[in-house]
């Protein structure tokens, strides 16, 4: 955080409550006390880190290229786009990685199977199109939120490349992974929208 910043964030946290006790008196001030931390404590919960994800692509060993799908890659654009970038490399390991888009409901009640088996079919196509295509690859279920997915993923398989694949429909929470892989990523990245609206 910039040094500037501070004393506005600590006027913003003071302010309010210091006019809430001369306004209202002590029971006014520590309700609005109250509600300050409380807000405080949601923005830091839901705040993601904004560290760089991943290995250099100068640190992974050969190289590997971590395909993340949202959706069953089966649009023959899309898998021409990927075999293309990959080029007829015996070397390049391919990984494809699709996260379990788990329901409020499923979530709450702990029921993740479904979203997994879900997963799994996604994982199912993906691969078997990059067969298909002449392209080997392992497979993996991630955790739901995408950009999640990828920095576990990274872990255990250091890729010099991530290809995020999603259908146009999805845009605005593909958009939104998109743009904080491009940004956080150490490795390459790029994505790849299908469908009428893909870009």
């Amino acid at each position: 955080m910039a040094p500037w910043k501070l004393p506005f964030l600590v006027a913003a946290i003071v302010v309010p409550i210091a006019l809430a006790f001369l306004a209202g008196g002590p029971a006014v001030g520590v309700a609005v006390g109250a509600l300050v931390a409380v807000a405080i404590v949601v923005f830091a919960a839901r705040r993601r880190p904004r560290e760089a994800i991943g290995p250099s692509k100068e640190d992974s060993a050969g190289r590997r290229v971590l395909i993340v799908v949202t959706d069953p890659l089966e649009d023959p654009e899309a898998i021409e786009q990927i075999v293309t970038g990959l080029g007829r490399e015996d070397a390049a390991a391919v990984m494809v990685l699709s996260p379990a888009r788990i329901g409020f409901l499923d979530r709450w009640a702990s029921d993740i199977e479904g979203a997994r088996r879900e997963a799994q079919q996604r994982l199912v196509i993906s691969v078997a199109a990059l067969a298909a295509a002449g392209v080997e690859a392992d497979a993996r279920v991630g955790d739901e939120d995408v950009v999640q997915a990828v920095e576990d993923q990274l872990g255990s398989f250091p890729a010099s490349e991530v290809i995020l694949v999603s259908a146009a429909e999805e845009d605005e929470g593909a958009a939104e992974a998109a743009r904080e892989l491009r940004l956080r990523l150490r490795a390459d990245f790029r994505w790849i929208a299908t469908g009428p609206a893909a870009r």
